[in-house]
């Protein structure tokens, strides 16, 4: 996997991992991280897509000034697989074709290092066949939780939910062909995103 010029690379990890904070050293040395989240955020607020899923689940999934309640559509997903798959049919199209922008943007600049495909449904939507190298930020299950408990309000069940509604970690392990061990500082994590880079990249 080592050695090729201007490659993508697939970012996996669970919830609290440290996913964002290896995209951002990666983007500070030159890469461009294409975050499938946010633009299924912004997806989320389209005129259809909004008009959708209040058709679905009614004018609860809006917060008072007309927005999507992002919160309110995680209960109900997360709580329903079947629900998590409607949504997902919805969105991941536009999200997918967004992506595609994005990385032939990113190419055509002779500056970009690589693209990085922040993804979490990486593997399971089959961006990683798109992927010249797979890279899991790992953290374990108790610093994931000390991470997302104050930043997103959730508890060890939550984490778990949100854990089972992905591939588990234990197959992003088996399929990754670097490993970023991210239980303790910035400074650790930055010197393993610089060394799995160098190899990545000629």
């Amino acid at each position: 996997m080592a050695g090729i010029n201007r490659p993508t690379i697939g970012l996996m990890g669970g919830p609290g991992s440290g996913k964002s904070l290896v995209a951002n050293q990666m983007a500070s040395m030159g890469c461009v991280v294409i975050d499938a989240d946010a633009l299924a955020r912004d997806a989320l607020e389209e005129a259809d897509i909004k008009r959708q899923i209040v058709v679905w689940w009614g004018d609860k999934v809006l917060t008072p000034d007309g927005k999507v309640d992002r919160s309110e559509v995680a209960r109900i997903v997360f709580a329903d697989s079947s629900e998590l798959k409607r949504l997902e049919a919805l969105i991941h199209p536009r999200v997918h074709a967004r992506r595609e922008g994005l990385k032939q943007e990113a190419l055509a600049l002779p500056e970009t290092r690589a693209v990085v495909e922040d993804c979490p449904l990486l593997l399971e939507t089959g961006i990683d066949q798109q992927c010249d190298a797979l890279v899991l930020v790992d953290a374990s299950f108790q610093t994931r939780l000390e991470r997302v408990s104050p930043t997103r309000g959730w508890g060890a069940e939550e984490l778990s939910r949100r854990d089972k509604s992905q591939m588990p970690l234990d197959i992003k392990r088996q399929r990754a062909d670097y490993v970023i061990s991210n239980d303790a500082d910035e400074a650790h994590c930055l010197e393993q995103t610089r060394r799995v880079l160098s190899q990545i990249i000629p």
